[in-house]
This record gives C-alpha cells, sequence and structure tokens, in this order.
C-alpha cells in the first residue's frame, strides 16, 4: 500500500516529521532558510529532499516543478513563533505574523487531504482573536475545517510542560478528535527519569552508554541506540558553577544569598530543574536554567530527553546551534500520537 504523503515547511531539524515518519508517512520534502538544521534534517530522514529557501518568497508551482510532487496527503507547518509569542512584541503587523498567507497558496495548489499549524499558545488570544479567526477563515473557503486545542506536553508522556497550540484542518468538513491525554492517576515523567542515566561530564560522540537504563522513559528513548551523542558540556567559570551550587534541586535565584540575586537580570536567572517533576520548558540556550544535580546547564542530549527526541536522533554542527535547534522543536512524542490520531481519517 502506497504511503501517505507529506511535505514539511520550515522543517527546521524535522521535529515534526520525524515521528510521522515512524508512524507510517513518507516524507516527500523539508523546507527551510536555516542551513545548519537542514542538514540535521537530512541525517536524520536518509529517504527525504531538502531545500534551503525562504518561505516567504516560494511559489508551489515552483516546488512542484522542480520536485515532481503532483499531490501530497498532508502539510505540516511550524512558522516562527517570536511574532505571536507574550515574551514577544506581538504586534499586529509584524510580517512573519502572516507567513500564513503563503501557507494557504501551498493549500490551495497541493489541496491536501489535511494540514497542521502548530504554534505559541498566545496565537489564540492575540489581538482579540482576530489573527486566529482570520487564518481560519482563510482555509475554511478552501473548503477545510478545523479543530485547535492547546495541548500541555507533560499530558502525553513528554517530560516537559511546554504549551502549544496545534490546529488540525481535513478536507471535506471532517472534524479532527485530539487524542486523550494520560490518566491523571498516573505520575507524569520527571526530570529524573528523563536524563539520569547521562553522564556530568562530557562524552565524545560514539561513546557506548555509561549505565543501564534507569526508567521506563529511557528504555524508549535508548531504543535502537547503542551510542551516545551530542552530550558535550558546557564549561562555566568557578564563580558560577559556586552560584549555582547553592541553588537546591528545584530552586532559583530566590534561594540565593542576597549579594547573588541581582547578578543576573532576568526573573528565570538560576533556576534549577526540578528532579521530580517534569520540566519547564526548554530554551534555546541561554544559560538560565541548570541540571537538578549537577553544577552546569543541560547538555544538548539532556535537552533532546526533556523534549522527547530519542538518542538515535542525532543534532549536527556546533553545540549552540544544536540547542537551538532543540530549543526550537515540539516534542516528537507530541507529534507522533497526534500523527497516529490522524492517520485513521486519512
Amino acid at each position: 500500500m502506497k504511503k501517505l504523503q507529506i511535505i514539511d515547511l520550515f522543517c527546521g531539524c524535522g521535529w515534526l516529521s520525524f515521528w510521522f515518519e515512524k508512524a507510517g508517512f513518507e516524507i516527500l520534502l523539508g523546507i527551510d532558510h536555516w542551513n545548519e538544521s537542514l542538514k540535521t534534517f537530512e541525517a536524520n530522514h536518509k529517504n527525504s529532499k531538502v531545500h534551503e529557501w525562504d518561505l516567504s518568497e516560494i511559489k508551489p508551482k515552483d516546488i512542484s516543478a522542480q520536485y515532481w510532487i503532483k499531490s501530497v496527503d498532508l502539510i505540516i507547518w511550524g512558522p516562527p513563533c517570536q511574532g505571536f509569542s507574550i515574551s514577544g512584541k506581538r504586534k499586529s503587523d509584524d510580517p512573519r505574523n502572516y507567513l500564513y498567507k503563503n501557507f494557504v497558496n501551498f493549500v490551495s495548489f497541493f489541496k491536501p487531504k489535511a494540514f497542521l499549524l502548530e504554534n505559541v499558545p498566545n496565537l489564540v488570544a492575540m489581538e482579540w482573536g482576530l489573527i486566529k479567526d482570520r487564518i481560519i477563515e482563510d482555509f475554511s473557503s478552501l473548503g477545510y475545517t478545523v479543530t485547535y486545542k492547546i495541548l500541555l506536553a507533560s499530558d502525553y508522556w513528554v517530560p516537559q510542560n511546554r504549551r502549544r497550540v496545534f490546529f488540525v484542518w481535513l478536507l471535506n468538513w471532517m472534524k479532527f478528535d485530539f487524542p486523550e491525554n494520560v490518566d491523571e492517576s498516573k505520575a507524569k515523567i520527571c526530570a529524573e527519569e528523563a536524563i539520569s542515566d547521562l553522564p556530568e561530564y562530557s562524552v565524545n560522540d560514539w561513546t557506548p552508554y555509561i549505565s543501564h537504563p534507569l526508567s521506563s522513559y529511557q528504555e524508549k528513548m535508548r531504543f535502537g541506540s547503542k551510542w551516545v551523542f551530542n552530550h558535550q558540556v558546557t564549561e562555566h567559570s568557578e564563580q558560577t558553577k559556586r552560584i549555582i551550587s547553592l541553588v537546591p534541586d528545584g530552586g532559583n535565584y530566590k534561594n540565593l544569598p542576597e549579594e547573588y540575586r541581582d547578578t543576573r537580570k532576568v526573573n528565570i536567572a538560576w533556576t534549577r530543574l526540578n528532579s521530580r517533576k517534569p520540566s519547564f520548558t526548554i530554551d534555546t540556550g541561554h544559560n538560565h536554567h541548570f541540571h537538578y544535580k549537577y553544577n552546569r546547564v543541560p547538555t544538548a542530549r539532556e535537552s533532546a530527553r526533556i523534549q522527547s527526541f530519542p538518542d538515535g536522533f542525532i543534532f549536527l554542527w556546533k553545540k549552540n546551534d544544536q540547542l537551538k535547534q532543540i530549543g526550537n522543536a515540539v516534542p516528537p512524542i507530541l507529534w507522533q500520537i497526534i500523527a497516529e490520531k490522524l492517520i485513521n481519517y486519512l
């Protein structure tokens, strides 16, 4: 039977399409303008094409002609969130807010059976909901029915409290039902369960694991992998390490002596992971969040574990590039759950 086929727009390192591929989809093409992330995408999607292109300028007919793609079953799209984010300026005239207009062109041209959009939750409320309504209206005019929902990653077996809004459009007026979250009677996966088997110190890529998995989550992340990748630690100054050491498991700058509290002018500074709870949202490597036990920031592999990337997903380029790729991602396990539900509709 022919596999369902996908185009991944703003593909980044491939977080959106990775678990769709695992769920049985064929990823025809990933498009982005970020070269470093495309190299990671290419390394982890051996049978897919990649194209470095600015999606505000690209035309779907050019993609169709160049790659002989006449139709697709699904288009997935994860545009930049800065224009929508509550941490940004939230300007309604930010050009990034209207990148979806070219996405409308892609949907109109390829007419997929479904397409997906994910972004920060603030997209739903921005401009009193007018931007959300405008997006829904544009796609509804093409014959699609939308369902959207804000999901918390830790409700779906991801060791991280990360909220994102997901929009699912289906052709011919079908309506998508989002998968149920985990049983509330069961404990969520905590940071210790995610990364406790990874060592305090750096290890070279292709190094065998130093211990057996210490949780079922670690077993899942290790499946099919025999080696550790992307586990190079950040070397902090002695002063920084001394200040970190004063913060307890799950603590923050409020736990520091008064003379150290203002050494960093952000309220998230000096925050440690809580070993017994899911992680806070992983960022792109700002060096304000620290390991629950070790006096350092998490490595790229530890961050990837918290994002639910399996150990076999290898990130390329420098450590800062790796952290940026990971921090910009949506947890792959969350996408896998949506993909497995969506495949029944298609």
